[in-house]
């Protein structure tokens, strides 16, 4: 009996003692949990959050039969956001960053100028930073603003625009990595931390990425963590050819290497990469936004080696589709468990 409480006295020890990582990790889900698949994305006719479910990955249906989930105006300083994407955190929760900007903000009524600063100092779109949002649910949802102008002054942020999130195991941090222009400069790829909170960066903004020709603008990054520990980034190159482009390292934040061969099969401009894995299978989906065509679609590529890609056209007009949406723009795609997705489906079922 003395050995026996001894025993339950360490254990609970153990446990009082362990670091926050190693229970953080224990929370993490096998894949062979997860069955479905969440997809968010925007669209330019409302500047809202929308969400849509698959079972299969290959056809998506809009959970709010093509309504937005959350109006931008609610959330969004400059009352409209872009380009969201989504991740699962190891703690249990998921979290939201979305572009804080509304292109049409003038032609709604939001404010009297084109674009909230002056074009001739901040250039185009010039919007200051990021919705951030974090759920336990996916149905509610805490935000806030973070505006990089304000956090970093002496930057001079001329836009920043297309956030994304990826957890670092090394930091023990969310890592938010984004398209940043300073003043009227070059779009260029930055990284930072995120506080505890979710709520603001934590880290000086720093560059991801060096491009090999400074006089061209990059966007849109996308990092995704392969199967033989290396990082994958795929993001938008302004040349010719442009469209997607890869570059390969084997840190989370440095050291990518570049590869000048386009990866996307669009004749006409895209952007906003994003690489989902298909559930039990060692195939991975590049999706991307062509908004160059009317109406904006998705685009689709597959690939399981991350060098050779095949063509799985846009949606509806391949192998991906859509059931009672259209028209989205610059989307993410995470897994779900097959309770979260039908809670989800529930929700919005019960509210129509």
């Amino acid at each position: 009996m003395k050995t026996a409480t001894t025993l339950f006295l360490l254990a609970i020890l153990f446990i009082a003692i362990t670091p926050a990582k190693a229970q953080t990790k224990a929370k993490n889900l096998n894949e062979k949990k997860l069955a479905a698949y969440l997809l968010t994305y925007f669209k330019d006719d409302t500047h809202g959050l929308y969400f849509a479910l698959s079972d299969d990955g290959y056809t998506f249906s809009d959970v709010n039969n093509g309504k937005p989930i959350i109006a931008g105006d609610t959330i969004a300083e400059q009352k409209g956001i872009r380009d969201p994407h989504i991740m699962r955190g190891n703690d249990g929760y998921f979290y939201i960053a979305m572009t804080d900007l509304h292109i049409f903000g003038r032609q709604k009524g939001y404010r009297t100028t084109e674009w909230e600063r002056p074009a001739e100092q901040y250039d185009w779109g010039n919007n200051r930073g990021f919705v951030l949002m974090k759920s336990k649910d996916l149905i509610n949802w805490s935000h806030t603003v973070a505006d990089l102008h304000k956090a970093f002054p002496e930057l001079n942020v001329g836009c920043a625009w297309a956030p994304q999130l990826i957890y670092d195991d090394e930091a023990k941090k969310i890592m938010i990595y984004f398209t940043m222009r300073l003043a009227k400069g070059r779009t260029k790829l930055y990284y930072a931390y995120m506080n505890d909170g979710f709520t603001a960066l934590e880290t000086y903004p720093k560059i991801l990425f060096e491009y090999p020709d400074t006089t061209k603008q990059i966007l849109d990054a996308d990092i995704t963590r392969l199967p033989d520990g290396r990082y994958c980034m795929m993001y938008v190159a302004q040349e010719n050819p442009g469209g997607i482009k890869m570059a390969f390292s084997n840190k989370i934040n440095s050291g990518y290497q570049y590869l000048p061969e386009q990866v996307d099969f669009e004749p006409a401009a895209c952007e906003a990469p994003n690489v989902f894995k298909r559930l039990g299978q060692e195939k991975w989906v590049l999706m991307y936004d062509v908004f160059s065509v009317k109406p904006h679609n998705f685009g689709f590529c597959e690939t399981s080696d991350f060098k050779t890609f095949n063509n799985l056209k846009r949606f509806n007009e391949g192998l991906m589709k859509t059931t009672n949406f259209s028209s989205p723009k610059h989307g993410s795609v995470i897994h779900l468990t097959k309770k979260e997705a039908k809670q989800l489906k529930r929700y919005y079922t019960a509210k129509k």
